[in-house]
């Protein structure tokens, strides 16, 4: 009897290999898929994986861009996409291997995707019915070995439901309301592939009404009084009483009543403590907020680094509500492993001598996995980010089994001729849990000198601060990951994703989000032609569906039939008005195209300098070509957008310039403005441009010259475009190279700490 077990990934297969073989493992290949065979209580046992989904939904029969269309099937992935070719051979492995098997388990991770990829694998690849299930939430030798001698004796059916009904109505939502849109641009004579999806369209809504209501919101003049004085020669900040006063007149007389007082008589000083509880454990939310607050990581990237922390065995499986840990899953072996590295040394130590360890679990729970943990193994060779997550992840589970902290809080009431200030400080006096969370705790600690009743605080001011209500604050990329849960809006693993698709398709963009016109405009339209495309309670409430499919408690036949009941009707009516929409559309784009495309004033003429689109890709001219022809080219990688700012030096329009994996940079158009070159470049240039230095291409041999470019300037080849050879002045390069070696020895300082070794060198990021 020989076994095949499937795992979802190539790296999650060689840890259930290593796992559970007794003895020898025999690795082979077929194509590019690994297997592993080996023996486990002398039952033969054959390791594969698949990568990621290897089936997709497709149209079962194409016909053009008409819609609806409900009539779907699963396919190969690779069939649709050339990108996807490698997923054949992992098909064929498995097929090849499924004829050799007699018994076959699915060890994907344990969640609702997981359930899907894995019956389709059974259905497809194997031609079975069912299968044993493992479940696991790290890849750890015990929990692998663990849930494979007490693996489930079949699929994970209410998952596997849930898991494939999302996907169909996934597609039949985003499929036909996307076609939809694009073909009413079709209708009115243009053609721009749009798109929009089931929890898209709520989701786009949500951040357009808060931009509406920050458009539309109307500052209210408002003041504050404040006293400023001394306490035995220590500064004192107090407030009035009535804080923020709207009325003018009422600040008037109070400042008459209180004008040339010298002194302030302390009425009453009162201190209140309260113990802080410790932080709740990490689900995925909370650590992709505490993640993006902390390092301005976004939600996807925190999601993806800490898969692969999971994959490489260090914390438990990241797509998970749940803010709980179990006893069970051994705490003080935990702790123990992670004393083996330096930075936690001290701080599981002193955990270790609790009579009791139990961590300040959350509400919120999962049926299938535990908050986020780490395991105790030891990282290597990470990178700086996943290191700062790591780091995040370890001390957010240590702080959780600490004491409370206690805060106290002084308030003092000043009397000024019977007006009251307020004094107000709140500080940490017994830290605990505090100690295992830096550098991560951001308290605010204000100290108030020890005041006492009956005695005189010496006023040096009283004036009024001039202020105004605020409109409310834009989402960040935390907080709508918060907002979207809330709502019910998508699942743990698919929220980054959606605002991922958000900022692609240019509905959203920016730190503090905003909604572009396009954005704006597109939510206006549906709303007026087909208002529950964006409602969010239809959405929520298939997602209630799901939950109960999973449950056992509802059908997955009923939620999509009536699903397709809601489409038909929907895009029937749709289709009355297709041209109207289509003209609404084109009319938003074109504002759209012109507002992204703005970059400033011209600095040659009266016109407008606009991105534009040519042979060899974009530049940007003057709209008053051919009168004016100033133009500036622009790199072929790389996004450019404008800022509304203007160059102190040369009065040149600012860009921002965006590329992958670096932080955007301001940068002024003009390629020779002095902010942009260093003396000690502008020396080389001069020196290279005048033939005091001669500089060959080490490829072809022709002289080098220098380039300029938006990036900045640059030693070329002269042979361009045949020879594409590119040098960087020595004094630039001198720097980077030392950059460079300062940022090895930062993640070489923290790697030994981790391991146990002696540093100086630390990631000051993590550590200060």
């Amino acid at each position: 009897m020989t076994e095949l077990i499937i795992t979802e990934k190539p790296s999650s297969a060689r840890k259930v290999a290593d796992a559970l073989a007794d003895g020898k493992i025999n690795q082979k290949k077929n194509k590019q898929c690994s297997y592993f065979e080996f023996t486990h209580d002398k039952k033969p046992i054959i390791v594969t994986s698949a990568v990621g989904h290897l089936y997709g939904l497709v149209e079962d029969k194409k016909n053009g861009w008409s819609y609806p269309v409900f009539d779907i099937k699963w396919q190969e992935s690779y069939k649709g996409d050339k990108g996807l070719k490698y997923v054949k051979d992992y098909i064929d492995t498995i097929e090849m291997l499924a004829k050799k098997a007699d018994e076959f388990t699915i060890a994907c991770d344990y969640d609702v995707e997981g359930e899907v990829i894995g019956l389709n694998v059974i259905r497809f690849s194997c031609k079975q019915k069912d299968a044993n299930r493992m479940k696991f939430s790290t890849l750890t030798k015990p929990d692998l070995v663990e849930a494979y001698e007490q693996k489930m004796k079949h699929l994970d059916w209410g998952q596997a439901h849930a898991g494939e009904t999302r996907h169909k109505l996934d597609w039949f939502y985003g499929i036909n309301l996307s076609r939809a849109l694009t073909s009413s641009v079709k209708a009115a004579g243009s053609f721009k592939v749009m798109s929009i999806g089931r929890v898209q369209g709520p989701a786009l809504k949500l951040l357009v009404d808060r931009e509406k209501e920050i458009a539309a919101f109307k500052p209210e003049p408002y003041w504050m009084i404040r006293l400023l004085g001394d306490y035995q020669k220590q500064p004192v900040e107090a407030w009035h009483e009535k804080d923020k006063i709207f009325d003018k007149k009422e600040v008037e007389r109070i400042l008459k009543n209180v004008h040339g007082k010298k002194e302030a008589i302390i009425k009453e000083v009162k201190r209140t403590q309260r113990e802080q509880a410790p932080p709740t454990p990490f689900d995925l939310t909370t650590l992709q907020s505490e993640s993006y607050n902390q390092f301005k990581i976004t939600p996807k990237e925190t999601l993806e680094i800490a898969q692969s922390l999971y994959l490489a065995g260090v914390i438990s499986y990241p797509r998970t509500s749940s803010q709980q840990l179990d006893t069970k899953l051994g705490f003080k072996k935990i702790l123990n492993d992670l004393a083996k590295q330096e930075a936690y040394k001290s701080l599981s130590a002193e955990l270790l001598k609790l009579p009791q360890l139990k961590p300040n679990n959350g509400k919120k729970t999962d049926p299938a996995h535990p908050a986020i943990y780490p395991t105790g193994l030891m990282p290597s060779e990470l990178r700086l980010r996943d290191q700062k997550i790591y780091d995040l992840i370890v001390r957010r589970f240590l702080a959780t089994f600490a004491q409370p902290a206690v805060r106290e809080t002084m308030e003092a009431l000043l009397d000024v001729n019977t007006e009251i200030f307020i004094a107000k400080g709140t500080r940490t006096i017994v830290e605990n849990w505090h100690r295992f969370y830096k550098p991560y705790i951001k308290l605010e600690e204000v100290s108030l000198p020890n005041m006492k009743e009956n005695e005189k605080v010496a006023v040096n001011e009283i004036k009024k601060v001039d202020k105004e209500t605020q409109p409310p604050s834009r989402f960040n990329q935390a907080s709508i990951i918060k907002e979207l849960e809330k709502r019910n809006l998508g699942t743990k693993a698919t929220r980054a994703d959606i605002l991922d698709r958000l900022f692609q398709r240019g509905y959203v963009e920016g730190v503090q989000i905003t909604v572009s016109k396009l954005g704006i405009e597109t939510v206006d339209i549906l709303e007026k032609h087909a208002p529950t495309i964006v409602d969010e309670k239809l959405t929520a409430d298939f997602e209630e569906d799901m939950d109960k499919i999973r449950e056992g408690k509802e059908n997955e036949e009923h939620v999509l039939e009536k699903a397709i009941k809601f489409l038909t009707g929907l895009l029937a009516d749709f289709k009355k008005k297709e041209k109207q929409v289509g003209e609404d559309i084109l009319k938003s784009l074109q504002a759209t195209r012109n507002e992204q495309n703005y970059i400033g004033k011209c600095p040659c003429c009266e016109g407008t300098l606009m991105i534009k689109r040519g042979k060899f890709g974009f530049f940007i001219a003057c709209d008053r070509y051919p009168e004016c022809k100033i133009t500036f080219k622009l790199p072929a990688t790389g996004l450019v957008k404008g800022t509304g700012k203007i160059c102190e030096q040369c009065t040149y329009p600012l860009v921002l310039v965006i590329r992958k994996r670096q932080r955007p940079q301001e940068v002024c158009l003009n390629q020779n403005c002095p902010t942009r070159i260093s003396k000690e470049e502008q020396k080389e240039i001069t020196k290279i441009e005048s033939g005091k230095i001669e500089k060959t291409c080490p490829k072809c041999g022709k002289p080098m010259v220098v380039r300029r470019s938006l990036y900045g300037q640059f030693v070329g080849c002269s042979g361009y475009p045949a020879c594409k050879q590119i040098e960087k002045f020595e004094s630039s390069g001198k720097e980077e190279k030392e950059e460079k070696k300062e940022d090895k020895r930062e993640v070489a300082g923290k790697q030994k700490e981790w391991r146990g070794e002696k540093t100086v060198a630390k990631d000051p990021e993590v550590e200060s």
